[in-house]
């Protein structure tokens, strides 16, 4: 069943609110760093198996390979871009410009189908929900107040709206377009994973149960999609 943009927009709504609720329960009670590595080792898991079960056999069934390759190559050209760019602009510039990558994604994600899509909202929700959990309470330490912190983040996560939109009227063009932006896709999800989400985690000790939610995120769009 298609998905329409306005469809695609609702559902990008969720994340967005995630954002200000981790931001919210963050600075009532702050979470444990080990709590928001979890968050963040699951996402990481819903996210590569998103690419894995619905993104890469989609890829396979449109058979473009150049447009394929052609996608891949610059989607990780624009994560590395966006990261030196971003380098040194604080903490909102660049989770902005990541946001709207993401909503972009999402919006790709619900062209390969309403699964694929649906998979990586879920994702999705969990990295901005670990963001705000993370984000607010260093904004209060820089200087901000509690209210504004928040007002700010709310806004921050309205690039993933922005990325959906620009998303879903580029995925409305032919079969070629699609699949070059799915290889953009399946590149920058795959730099999200190994270079954000992981990284980030990592920054605290493992322990078992810890990275064990990451196998447990892998494992829910695998099931998901064999039911």
């Amino acid at each position: 069943m298609a998905i329409g943009l306005l469809d695609i927009l609702a559902y990008t709504l969720i994340p967005c609110l995630a954002i200000v609720l981790g931001g919210v329960v963050a600075l009532a009670h702050a979470p444990g760093e080990r709590l928001v590595s979890a968050f963040q080792h699951f996402a990481a898991g819903v996210v590569f198996a998103a690419v894995a079960v619905e993104l890469l056999p989609e890829l396979n069934a449109l058979d473009s390979p150049i447009a394929m390759i052609v996608g891949f190559v610059l989607g990780i050209a624009v994560m590395l871009v966006c990261k030196a760019l971003f380098k040194n602009a604080g903490i909102i510039v660049p989770m902005a410009a990541d946001l709207f990558i993401d909503g972009l994604l999402v919006a790709v994600g619900f062209a390969a189908g309403a699964l694929g899509g649906i998979v990586l909202l879920i994702g999705l929700t969990l990295e901005t929900l670990s963001l705000g959990l993370s984000t607010s309470p260093a904004l209060v330490r820089r200087g901000m107040g509690r209210r504004r912190a928040i007002l700010v983040l709310g806004a921050t996560g309205l690039a993933i709206l922005l990325g959906a939109a620009a998303g879903g009227a580029i995925v409305g063009g032919s079969g070629v377009v699609l699949t070059g932006v799915l290889g953009f896709g399946v590149a920058a999800l795959l730099y999200l994973v190994t270079e954000e989400l992981l990284t980030e985690a990592h920054k605290v000790a493992d322990t078992p149960i810890v990275t064990a939610t990451f196998f447990a995120g892998f494992l829910v769009p695998m099931v998901i999609a064999s039911i």
